[in-house]
């Protein structure tokens, strides 16, 4: 039965996808030329249909809203809303979580996420779909943080990294099969629509979900948490009447100590503040460097369609190296994310010292591609190791990190090419590498015990300075 659940988690990943790359396709800009006129090109939003010729068979909110020209920056800006969606989601949803339960703000979440999925598709003009989109991006980022405590808190410790790293490669595969599917679909209003159906279909199969048990019993109702795991044992065909979790700290989550449980602990509790800090950063650069290069296929030569199915396929190598490297004691999880960060960075690097046209081999494309593969590394390595650094009773803070996702509206809203054709690679290269060195500042978790609360936390053993102290 828990796989059954993993996997309804971890596919719910390609509905995700598709609505963060929706912008790629139904935003395309295709060739076209402006009929000339005796007068001056056309003065105005209104006149300019009578003028403009599309010499591609695109159908986009490009080709419906006539954006171009002065109007076209409004693409970019349907994308930086969705990404700001995503800030104030991961911002908001997260202490609701923790707060009442991670089901039932999933469950919501999903629900508006679907509808205002249907907005787009059916938006009657640019600034109903401007709109929805903001709308979609806060349900999407604030459940697809929800999601992931919910997959790895399903599961015990040793677990975590297998299906952190399912869930990354689900999103990966994702991404190529919303290329395949706007390939086969062509109008910007069908492919939103089918895009957005899937969400359907997550939901029925989402409202059977039980609630995390880890997360009722870091609330002190440790019996709803014994009833959830006897219900799993019974669908899995075993018996666990006796089953009995121990009754430690009967306000394991209403200790006065944990009074201040929420973003607040970020500053107050000396640990976290430190590990918070440093987190955001790398959060920083893994975000600005993937969401970087894969909103930037469609830029790329050749088939949009094919581009972005292909920067989604990329990502798969970098999982079972993930799953290998994490897993190894003289890697673990720190040496292995600073590491594929610094790879991206000089991946990207590479990319400013050759020519444009060169070989396939070395071309821009090949290491940008690399750089991907790399930076997914790290990406999937962050989700697995920032949960492990939070206690359950704030655990949706490390995927709160993702306030760092102004690096994606700087990515969507800031066209840097227009500096410079280097300018974007310079930027992922230094965030990467600075990122890489200062990720190592972080303790080891691999075999440690994972921290319910901030006590636990508090008295974990350590060895490095952003680690906690040993209480005596």
């Amino acid at each position: 039965f828990i796989i059954i659940i993993l996997h309804v988690t971890c596919a719910f990943q390609v509905y995700m996808a598709s609505q963060s790359m929706l912008i790629v396709l139904v935003g395309a800009t295709p060739d076209y030329r402006i009929e000339p006129q005796r007068k001056e090109n056309p003065s105005s939003q209104q006149e300019l249909p009578q003028h403009v010729t599309f010499t591609e068979d695109i159908d986009s909110i490009v080709t419906e809203w006539f954006l171009i020209k002065q109007q076209a920056y409004k693409v970019s800006l349907a994308g930086s809303l969705f990404f700001a969606g995503l800030l104030i989601g991961n911002i908001v949803f997260g202490p609701l979580s923790d707060k009442i339960g991670r089901k039932p703000v999933y469950l919501t979440g999903l629900f508006f996420e679907v509808v205002f999925g249907y907005v787009s598709a059916l938006a009657p003009n640019y600034e109903v779909f401007a709109l929805s989109r903001l709308l979609v991006g806060l349900m999407n980022g604030g459940i697809g943080l929800v999601c992931f405590v919910l997959t790895q808190e399903y599961v015990g410790k040793s677990y975590w990294a297998m299906t952190g790293t399912l869930t990354s490669m689900t999103f990966a595969v994702g991404i190529a099969l919303f290329g395949a599917l706007g390939y086969f679909i062509r109008p910007w209003r069908s492919l939103t629509m089918a895009a957005n159906s899937s969400g359907v279909l997550f939901f029925l199969l989402s409202v059977t979900l039980p609630e995390s048990p880890r997360w009722l019993y870091s609330q002190g109702r440790t019996e709803q948490a014994e009833e959830v795991l006897r219900y799993v044992a019974l669908r899995n065909g075993n018996t666990a009447n006796n089953l009995m979790l121990q009754r430690v700290g009967v306000a394991k989550g209403g200790n006065c100590d944990n009074r201040h449980t929420g973003i607040l602990q970020l500053v107050i509790h000396p640990v976290l503040r430190l590990r918070t800090m440093v987190l955001m950063y790398v959060w920083y650069a893994c975000s600005l460097v993937y969401y970087g290069l894969t909103l930037g296929a469609s830029e790329t030569s050749g088939s949009r369609y094919v581009n972005v199915a292909m920067y989604g396929l990329v990502e798969l190598p970098a999982y079972p190296l993930c799953i290998y490297f994490i897993n190894k004691q003289w890697a673990g999880r720190r040496k292995s994310m600073a590491s594929f960060l610094g790879l991206a960075g000089s991946a990207c690097l590479c990319t400013m010292l050759i020519p444009e046209n060169t070989g396939t081999l070395f071309s821009i494309t090949s290491l940008a591609l690399l750089g991907k593969l790399m930076v997914s590394a790290a990406f999937n390595i962050a989700y697995v190791y920032t949960s492990e650094l939070y206690p359950t009773v704030i655990r949706w803070a490390d995927h709160g990190l993702h306030v760092n996702r102004f690096s994606d509206i700087t990515t969507s809203v800031v066209d840097k090419r227009a500096l410079h054709t280097s300018m974007p690679f310079t930027v992922f290269c230094l965030s990467g590498l600075s990122a890489g060195c200062l990720g190592l500042l972080l303790p080891e978790t691999l075999n440690g015990p994972a921290a319910d609360t901030l006590e636990e936390l508090s008295s974990t053993a350590c060895g490095r300075v952003l680690e906690s102290k040993v209480i005596q």
